[in-house]
């Protein structure tokens, strides 16, 4: 009789922020692909994307983001901790860097760098 192995997988949240990533002038399939209306975010021209653990800090963030900037929320999810925010590139870069901030020295999360395409 062959042995059969088990895997346990097992989530042990850090605080951080994994991914903090601006995407500058997307193609408007992009806004389709993610479920965004391009017809109104395409003249946003930038795309902010970022994942935070634990995954219930995507509300904090998206909170920020708003009020920091003026974006658009495009995507949040509270249980994979995903962002998705729109707007023009520096109204993007504000929320970043507003969330980055509010996260390493208020919240004690560790950071990542700004990414961008």
């Amino acid at each position: 009789m062959e042995d059969k192995q088990r895997i346990i997988q097992e989530l042990v949240p850090g605080r951080q922020i994994t991914l903090a990533h601006i995407i500058a002038n997307p193609d408007s399939i992009l806004y389709e692909k993610l479920g965004l209306n391009p017809a109104v975010e395409y003249a946003k021209s930038a795309i902010g994307v970022l994942t935070v653990s634990p995954a219930e800090t995507a509300i904090i963030i998206a909170d920020i983001a708003m009020k920091s900037s003026g974006v658009d929320l495009g995507f949040v999810d509270r249980f994979s901790g995903s962002l998705i925010v729109t707007g023009t590139v520096s109204q993007v870069e504000a929320a970043i860097q507003a969330i980055l901030l509010y996260t390493e020295e208020t919240l004690g999360y560790t950071v990542c760098k700004i990414t961008r395409t």
